[in-house]
């Protein structure tokens, strides 16, 4: 039960104005913890069938919640972006690598002033980011 919970928590992340909907609903505010690793394939570590050894991060992983299905952009930049906004990569206007330097607006290299980022979200409830 606890993990529906959470994942239905999760799920409505995108939809809510802010974190204080948790007090709301006499829920404790959940530990957010974001892990992105480059260079790695879906089965590298431990909690998904990888060979190599990975006991602290399947420990979050059996405690929290896994993707199965997250698609990046192939490149660090663009699929940081969209980590930490929610949004398509060409709408916080790192479309390709921080360095193109493009006059077209997804393309800038710097999250636009219209993109909101977790931890701006989260800050606003009194998280520490």
């Amino acid at each position: 039960m606890k993990n529906i919970k959470l994942l239905i928590i999760t799920l409505m992340f995108p939809f809510m104005e802010d974190f204080g909907a948790f007090q709301d609903t006499g829920l404790s505010r959940p530990n957010v913890i974001l892990i992105m690793a480059e260079d790695m394939g879906y089965s590298d570590i431990g909690c998904y069938g990888g060979e190599i050894q990975t006991p602290n991060i399947d420990k979050l992983a059996a405690n929290g919640l896994r993707f199965k299905q997250f698609y990046n952009t192939a490149r660090c930049c663009p699929t940081r972006a969209s980590m930490l906004t929610g949004l398509y990569p060409h709408q916080t206007g790192i479309g390709g690598m921080v360095d193109d330097n493009s006059e077209i607006p997804a393309y800038a290299g710097d999250l636009n002033r219209q993109c909101v980022t977790i931890a701006e979200a989260l800050g606003r409830d009194g998280y520490a980011t």
